[in-house]
């Protein structure tokens, strides 16, 4: 049986994708691989809207061959919500850090919109690491983490 084999992105769809990518590449500091308008018959038979139009952004997520992908779409026009993390089908993307305190505070400092300050992880196999979540302008959820240190 053909396996799965690797990972090559994270697709979020956003209402402004110029609004995103300030956020994601500028705030951030994402790498922009590229954007373009996709409008092909096969796209909106993928995702099951066919006659599709988005606007669309490729950015590089450090440290490995994952990119995450953004989707402004033009046609059909989608509605805006807000799933709480405990709503089914609610995700988040988690984006490791080797100093939590500070990226929060230098993220605060540019107007990044956090659930709350970075938490120690007080149990469990990441014990003695920190987390929080932040949301991005269209409300997606994106986790920062700092693994515990190991060994000392």
């Amino acid at each position: 049986m053909p396996g799965i084999t690797g990972s090559h992105h994270t697709s979020f769809t956003v209402a402004d994708l110029d609004a995103s990518l300030a956020f994601f590449r500028d705030v951030l500091g994402l790498e922009l691989v590229f954007t373009r308008e996709v409008r092909d018959d096969y796209f909106g038979q993928i995702v099951g809207h066919p006659g599709a139009i988005v606007k669309a952004a490729l950015l590089r997520l450090p440290g490995g061959s994952h990119h995450l992908e953004l989707f402004q779409y033009l046609t059909p026009p989608g509605q805006v919500h807000e799933p709480r993390p405990c709503d089914p089908g609610s995700a988040h993307l988690a984006l490791l850090t080797d100093d939590l305190p500070t990226l929060y505070d230098h993220l605060r400092a540019r107007g990044a919109s956090f659930v709350s300050k970075p938490v120690l992880i007080s149990a469990g196999p990441n014990r003695g690491g920190y987390g929080v979540y932040l949301r991005d302008p269209n409300g997606i959820l994106i986790e920062f983490f700092q693994a515990p240190k190991r060994g000392q």
